[in-house]
């Protein structure tokens, strides 16, 4: 007798959504954790926004202390935190020095350089009107245009007691990261793979190596451009030479923008006293800012960047619209600190395939690739910080 097949097929268990173990559901599983992150990380750098920056901005502060702690460590064998309380009181001293001649000796000539601006500002719309390049009754509407646009720009940093906590609040952030950077080292690197800890240590170096360079030629051109123009302009008969010199080496930690705006305001009051003291102030303006960025910056940054200024004005654009003022402050060590690691990467990246540098030539853009490896572009300070791969007992950099 014949057997006769099951009118039911047989049921057969199968793994479902909650069996993780599956390949297939842990493979979509990933991939919907991929794009989840992803938004939520563009959710929380668009919310968190000026949280970011003021955490960044404590960072950049803790290069200029750690800067001059490691100075200070060349000619005072002290422990490192001798040597930040000394550069704390040094620079807070210098500081206060600013600000009590700014308020004692000049703080009466802010309100002339309001009015001197404005009226300057006044006549350059009647002419342009007279020109029929403007029609008649413009320049008011075009003023609060301009004064609407720099609130929206400072509309980041809030009323003046939000400016002051958000200042202290990176202040005290630099103080604290100045104080032991090793810990949060090692606290960013705990949290990478062991394998990716060793090229974390290097970047890091390299990084904090190339900030401290371009910030010291930045305080340092900015020092050059205040009191070269104060006395500059001072032998010149200008106006308000003091006050001008000082606006000018403040604004000088902006590259670029910075520049243009003390020089609109420093024609501005030359043309106020007369046709020839503003004469002079343009030429005292070319003149500065040509010794300062042909020879002052470049030979003590040493070229250690290397940005080019059209990238550098354009994430000053980028930044100022994200961020407002604290981007615009904060673009160019950004962007020097992006450049520095995808270099570095790159470099290392090639090393891995070996490849060599690929020249190109001319019409034809034949292509060549050295047989050797290209050489690391880190800096000895940065070499140093290579450690044997797959141990995070390491040491740090000394610092």
């Amino acid at each position: 007798m014949s057997r006769v097949p099951p009118t039911v097929e047989a049921h057969v268990e199968r793994p479902g959504p909650a069996e993780f173990r599956d390949p297939f559901v842990r493979k979509e599983m990933a991939k919907a954790a991929v794009w989840l992150g992803m938004a939520l990380l563009i959710v929380g750098v668009v919310v968190l926004s000026q949280p970011l920056l003021l955490i960044i901005g404590g960072a950049i502060f803790a290069v200029f202390l750690d800067g001059g702690i490691r100075l200070l460590g060349r000619f005072l064998p002290i422990a490192r935190g001798w040597r930040l309380l000394l550069v704390l009181l040094l620079g807070f001293g210098f500081l206060g020095w600013v600000i009590w001649f700014a308020g004692t000796t000049i703080g009466a000539q802010f309100e002339t350089l309001r009015e001197v601006v404005t009226a300057q500002f006044n006549r350059l719309m009647d002419f342009a009107g007279g020109l029929g390049i403007l029609p008649q009754g413009r320049p008011t509407n075009i003023g609060t245009e301009l004064l609407g646009s720099v609130g929206r720009l400072t509309s980041a940093v809030g009323s003046a007691i939000g400016a002051v906590t958000s200042g202290i609040a990176m202040i005290v952030i630099g103080i604290f990261l100045a104080a032991e950077p090793r810990i949060y080292d090692r606290g960013i690197a705990w949290m990478l793979p062991l394998k990716a800890r060793a090229g974390f240590y290097r970047i890091a170096a390299h990084v904090g190596f190339t900030l401290r360079r371009l910030l010291f030629g930045r305080l340092v051109g900015m020092l050059f451009e205040g009191i070269f123009t104060w006395i500059m302009l001072s032998i010149g008969g200008v106006p308000m030479a003091a006050l001008l010199g000082l606006v000018t080496g403040v604004l000088a930690f902006i590259p670029n923008i910075g520049a243009i705006t003390s020089g609109v305001l420093m024609v501005a009051v030359g043309f106020s006293a007369g046709p020839h003291q503003g004469v002079y102030a343009i030429f005292v303006y070319f003149f500065v800012q040509n010794i300062d960025g042909y020879l002052v910056v470049p030979y003590i940054a040493r070229r250690t960047v290397d940005l080019p200024p059209a990238l550098v004005l354009a994430m000053q654009l980028l930044m100022g619209a994200l961020f407002g003022i604290l981007g615009v402050l904060f673009a160019d060590p950004i962007l020097a600190t992006l450049k520095v690691a995808l270099v570095d990467l790159s470099n290392r990246h090639a090393d891995s395939e070996r490849e060599g540098p690929a020249v190109v030539g001319g019409a034809g853009a034949t292509v060549a690739a050295a047989a050797a490896p290209a050489p690391s572009a880190a800096p000895a300070s940065a070499a140093s910080a290579r450690r044997p791969r797959g141990r995070s007992s390491s040491r740090a950099p000394r610092t």
